[in-house]
This record gives structure tokens, C-alpha cells and sequence, in this order.
């Protein structure tokens, strides 16, 4: 028995892994890493695998990357964690300073939480808390997009609209008001995506002109609509969308815990529409992919909201263990110094086109509907019938196919349904590009076979 197979067995003994059908691994293996090197993964045996998808997207500059390691080792000789109510640290404070610094005014202030879910959850109760404060408690619900998602916890759940996930846990979600998405898959032929964007806002501008009076916010992942198939859209709809909040009295909450410090092509997909969410969720790539931290922004108006007395109960009493954690901290202060060092946005710009050129010719595949790309997201959506654009059966599980054949040809392409995608860290190379592009072709010849 090779080393991977015995680390496996010992895996299956005790494990059971996230978003995952444990019985699929009676016939897929667990590929158990040792360690990693830049775009790199390695197993015990020596085989590798190019991390095209950024460990569930959270990676930008690499495993082990040396500039972060030794921030966090320097960090841990110091101070490895420390109670964040009542008291403080360096890093949090610098890195509180820089998150105020290079993100849309008016954001200025930071509340920290665990993970991205977490830090949804800080976004959704923080903005019902600010309309209760202020004298207006009938503001208690939620407006969102279809096909969207937020993250697993059962508020998050509430306000995501992906039915793989959320679906089973119905009878345990609170109701939220749902709008057709302005997922640009779905225009008319010969609509260019910011037509086809504006003309979707009508019915978020109606939903708004119908509710607003009981909404508390509407929340977007600004974009890309990552976990419900990397669909994308034109900035004019956040734009639109920061008008009619503003109009009608209501908050804006950007999820950019995918989408944030520089996947979209700018450091944060906000700064694309010219606008500043009340609101703004970051996570992953925070922490370069290290450590598990979020942050919840904020406006002076909003923490005002709550300063008072503490006998009015007015504060907001929500807390994590690990909030501000100094290790994730030391590992996103390291990581906003790499974008300082180097224009990392415009080197981003020439991976980017260079991984659009690599997968140009995907397009003309018989089962390929569409090749689309924000940023550093590139997305090629596989289909059983493309003229009248039918999708496979997600029971045949074809991008399963292209990922297990990925895995034989040094490459980790996790589908999303039918659809592989391309969301590597920042320092891959254009021959890696190519290699992807090489592997996830011939995956899609073999996936769409019969």
C-alpha cells in the first residue's frame, strides 16, 4: 500500500470532508497533500497538482509563500492571540489603518469575525440592529438575488439562493424577498451584458419601491455569482443598485469574500461601479489563503448608531473567540504588503488576458454554451445541447469527469456543476495557463463524450 492510500485510509476512519458525499470516495480518492510550493500542491508520492481553484479560492500569492511565512512566525514569537474586547494589538490596529485606507470611503471602520459565513451573519444583524436603534424596527428583512450565495450558516442560507445548498434546510430559514439575477448567461442574443444588466434592475427596482419600508438591506455578491456557477455580470447593476438603496432608504451589503483584493481586475469589485457598499464582507484572500479571518466594514454613521451608554442596550453584542486574531492578522498585513511591493492589479491584467486567449477556442466546442471571465475568474459552462443551450442532467456529474481527469495530468479543476472553472493564484505563470487549458480541453472532450 503506497503512502497516499495509507493516509487516505486513515482519513476515511475519521473524517468527513465539507460539501461532500463521503460514499463517492469508495471510488474517488482522497488525495492527501504534504505540502505546497507556490501554484504547487504535492502528495506523499511525488505527484503534483496545479491549485487552479486557490483552495476553494482563497490562495493569491502561493503555498508557503516565504513573505508570509515569516510574518506569521515573527507574529507567533510575540503574541499568538489575545481577548479582542476590552483589549488590543499591533496588528490588528495596522491592519484596521491599511483596510480603511485602500477600500471606497466611507468605510472606516472594522468589525472582525471568523469567516466569511460569520461575517455575513455580522453584516445582516448588524443592519437590523442599526434600523431598531433608530426608531425603525419594522425594517427587519432582507432583499437578495436568485442563484445566489452567502455562505452555510442558517441566516447566510436564508439570504443565498443556491438550492443544492439551501434547499433541505427550508423549514429552518427566515423569509427573504428574492430577484431574478442579472446573471448575464441568461441575455438575449445580440444583448450586451450591460444592457441585459440594466434591463434585470427593474425588477430589483420594483421589489425595493414595493418593500422598502420593511427592508433592512440587499445583499449582492458584486460581480460574480461564484458558488452558483461563476455567473457574471456588468458593474452598471451596483451602480443602479447604490442609487435605489440610497433612494429608498435602505443598506447595501457587498459580499467580496470571493470576489475581494483583486480577482475581479480591480482590488475590490465595488471600485468597478465607482460606489462604496454600507457594508462591505471580506475574507479568503484577506489572509493571503493562510489563516481563517474576516472583516465586516463599515461607516461612522452606522457605529454611531450604536455609541451610547451602556444602559440603553444599545451596543452590539456580537462576539467570535478568535476575533482579530494576530497570526491572521500578521498573515493579511504580509499579504497587503505583496500587493504594495509590486502593481499586482496590472500584472493580473496580462494573466488575465493571456488565460482569455488560452481558452478562446473553447468556445466553438460542440458542449461548450459559453467561455466567460471577470478578472481572474474565467468560467467555461459545459451543455448537452447548444443550440437550444439544454443543460447536461446534474445527475450525470460532468464536470466530475473533467476533474478526475485533471487530477491524472497535474491540474485540481473542482467543477461547479457543469462548469470548470479557472481562479488560480497570482502567481501563476502564462506556461501554466496554458497547461490548465490543455488539461481542462481534453477533460471537456472526454466529459462530453456520449
Amino acid at each position: 500500500m503506497g503512502l497516499n492510500n495509507q493516509w487516505m485510509q486513515r482519513d476515511l476512519s475519521v473524517l468527513w470532508h465539507p460539501c461532500t458525499q463521503m460514499k463517492d470516495h469508495e471510488h474517488m480518492p482522497v488525495i492527501p497533500i504534504q505540502r505546497g510550493e507556490g501554484v504547487w500542491l504535492h502528495d506523499f508520492e511525488g505527484n503534483r497538482y496545479l491549485d487552479a481553484v486557490s483552495s476553494w479560492w482563497v490562495n493569491i500569492f502561493g503555498h508557503a509563500n516565504p513573505y508570509i511565512n515569516q510574518r506569521v512566525k515573527d507574529q507567533l514569537d510575540n503574541l499568538e492571540h489575545v481577548i479582542l474586547a476590552g483589549f488590543s494589538h499591533q496588528p490588528v490596529i495596522e491592519l484596521s489603518e491599511r483596510l480603511v485606507n485602500i477600500t471606497p470611503a466611507p468605510l472606516t471602520r472594522c468589525f472582525y469575525a471568523d469567516n466569511g459565513s460569520s461575517c455575513i451573519e455580522v453584516a445582516l444583524k448588524m443592519s437590523f440592529h442599526y434600523w431598531l436603534n433608530t426608531g425603525k424596527p419594522e425594517k427587519k428583512r432582507f432583499i437578495t438575488l436568485s442563484n445566489s450565495y452567502h455562505g452555510e450558516t442558517l441566516a447566510t442560507l436564508s439570504v443565498g439562493d443556491v438550492a443544492l445548498y439551501k434547499e433541505t434546510y427550508e423549514p429552518l430559514l427566515m423569509s427573504v424577498i428574492t430577484v431574478p439575477s442579472p446573471d448575464c448567461y441568461e441575455r438575449e442574443a445580440g444583448a450586451t451584458w450591460e444592457e441585459h444588466s440594466r434591463m434585470m434592475f427593474e425588477h430589483m427596482e420594483r421589489a425595493l419601491e414595493q418593500n422598502h419600508e420593511e427592508v433592512a438591506a440587499v445583499i449582492v455578491e458584486p460581480l460574480i455569482q461564484c458558488a452558483g456557477g461563476m455567473r457574471m455580470y456588468h458593474p452598471v447593476y451596483l451602480k443602479l443598485l447604490r442609487e435605489a438603496c440610497d433612494r429608498y432608504d435602505v443598506h447595501l451589503i457587498h459580499d467580496e469574500i470571493a470576489v475581494g483584493f483583486g480577482r475581479t481586475g480591480s482590488l475590490f469589485a465595488c471600485e468597478q461601479a465607482d460606489i462604496s457598499p454600507d457594508f462591505l464582507c471580506l475574507s479568503k484572500a484577506l489572509t493571503g489563503g493562510y489563516l481563517p479571518m474576516a472583516v465586516c466594514m463599515t461607516t461612522d454613521k452606522m457605529y454611531e448608531a450604536f455609541y451610547d451608554d451602556y444602559v440603553t442596550m444599545r451596543a452590539f453584542l456580537h462576539s467570535h473567540s478568535y476575533t482579530g486574531n494576530p497570526l491572521a492578522c500578521a498573515a493579511a498585513l504580509a499579504t497587503l504588503d505583496l500587493f504594495e511591493q509590486t502593481d499586482v492589479i496590472a500584472a493580473n491584467r496580462v494573466l488575465a488576458e493571456h488565460m482569455k486567449k488560452a481558452t478562446a477556442h473553447f468556445v466553438d466546442h460542440p458542449h461548450v454554451a459559453e467561455v466567460r471571465q471577470t478578472g481572474m475568474v474565467l468560467a467555461i459552462e459545459m451543455i448537452q445541447d447548444k443550440a437550444n443551450r439544454t443543460p447536461y442532467p446534474w445527475q450525470e456529474r460532468r464536470g466530475i469527469r473533467v476533474y478526475e481527469h485533471a487530477l491524472k495530468n497535474e491540474a485540481l479543476l473542482r467543477p461547479l456543476g457543469s462548469v470548470v472553472y479557472f481562479m488560480p493564484p497570482y502567481v501563476i505563470t502564462p506556461d501554466q495557463i496554458d497547461h490548465l487549458a490543455s488539461v481542462a480541453w481534453e477533460g471537456i472532450q472526454l466529459a462530453t463524450r456520449d
